[in-house]
């Protein structure tokens, strides 16, 4: 299965935030929305990193409270790793275990085109076995 069909199936909705947004204001936002990370996006819409749950706990660990004032840009991971919509789920699983990661953007042709998290990418892969095992089963009982 590739990256394309799993945003076919949950949506192509990015939250995205700038750079220049406080920490405090994109906790409440991730905890809003019900996600663990939002792309970090400048005024002309390009990805210069991502937010993640991680991100503001490793800052709040390191200043404390007075780092929920500070600007998105001083904690945010600026080294993004990107997924691309015809790349093969396992191959992100991969990438994602070895660079321990949970989030992907999803660009295509310089496009934030989608998100995806382990967690897509978990589930679709225990839906495949699912309908595998039904497959064989089916096939078995048919005899």
């Amino acid at each position: 299965m590739l990256v394309s069909q799993i945003l076919k199936d949950k949506g192509d909705l990015v939250f995205t935030a700038s750079p220049q947004e406080t920490v405090g204001a994109a906790a409440a936002l991730l905890h809003a929305r019900r996600v663990g990370a939002m792309v970090v996006v400048d005024e002309a819409g390009a990805i210069v990193g991502i937010l993640s749950e991680r991100d503001i706990v490793r800052v709040i660990a390191e200043q404390g409270a007075g780092a929920l004032v500070r600007p998105i840009a001083a904690c945010m991971t600026r080294d993004v790793v990107f997924a691309q919509p015809d790349e093969a789920i396992d191959d992100l699983l991969a990438r994602m275990t070895d660079r321990r990661i949970r989030h992907l953007p999803v660009v295509k042709a310089g496009r934030l085109a989608g998100i995806i998290s382990i967690g897509d990418l978990v589930k679709h892969k225990i839906n495949e076995a699912l309908a595998e095992a039904d497959g064989l089963k089916a096939y078995i009982a048919a005899g």
